[in-house]
């Protein structure tokens, strides 16, 4: 499997994009800004989008990918998440006021989309890949990502704070080379940090604490205007781990 960086950032500004992943060239994870990028063909190609949670950020290209592509598909995109996130996604996004209702359109036989809710531990396999919705802990309804390619696995953590159980999980992951952690504001806003279920560098190094292997450790969701403060307090808090800062177009292989 290949996982392609469209967005990786906690905000918009300059060449920042917020998250989405593109997994070989038909899954995506997340639909953030980054989407915005990618091709009319490469969106068409698009069969699967799994979504960590419904915050803006995570979905703001979603409504835009389905519309721009409409044409171009014989075949509904594939809508995973939790079922609050789908709840949400109906109730205040594709309800016919924010945006149309691409489940029965162009028409009902044929929709645009499909809804598909997904629940903790279930692993999806869309041809012989593995997905599998790990623990998140966040301010809403969220999960992280466990892919397997039959190889080699890589994990995402979604936006979560401190979170016992999702260590319990990675630790039980005997392929793993990969693991994306979030880390969104800086040590001086570790309060905000707390109170929105983010990391900042030094909640990070707790967690980390918790990992019993040696995977590669890559860092995302920083906010632009701390983009340098905080790879700075990873670098000089993380010794052990030498993480790296995802970035746009950036590929990872596994």
């Amino acid at each position: 499997m290949v996982l392609r960086v469209l967005g990786c950032s906690g905000g918009i500004g300059g060449e920042s994009g917020t998250t989405s992943f593109l997994i070989d060239r038909d899954i995506l994870m997340d639909a953030g800004t980054g989407v915005g990028g990618m091709s009319l063909s490469e969106l068409a190609a698009i069969r699967h989008i799994f979504l960590t949670h419904p915050h803006l950020d995570h979905i703001a290209c979603l409504p835009l990918l389905l519309d721009s592509a409409v044409c171009m598909r014989d075949h509904p995109l594939t809508i995973w998440g939790t079922e609050e996130t789908v709840e949400i996604l109906k109730s205040h996004i594709f309800n016919w006021k924010i945006w149309p209702d691409f489940t029965v359109i162009p028409s009902t036989q044929f929709p645009a989309m499909q809804y598909r809710t997904l629940s903790l531990g279930t692993t999806i396999v869309l041809d012989g890949r593995g997905i599998t919705a790990v623990p998140a802990n966040h301010t809403v309804s969220a999960v992280g990502y466990h892919l397997d390619s039959g190889v080699a696995s890589l994990v995402f953590s979604g936006d979560t704070t401190t979170n016992d159980t999702f260590w319990d999980v990675v630790n039980g992951i005997k392929n793993l080379r990969h693991l994306i952690m979030e880390t969104t504001f800086s040590d001086s806003r570790r309060d905000l940090a707390t109170v929105s279920k983010h990391l900042c560098p030094s909640l990070l190094v707790e967690e980390l604490g918790k990992l019993k292997g040696n995977p590669e450790i890559h860092i995302s969701h920083l906010k632009p205007g701390e983009k340098e403060r905080i790879t700075r307090e990873i670098t000089d808090g993380l010794h052990r781990f030498h993480p790296r800062m995802l970035c746009m177009g950036q590929e990872i292989d596994f």
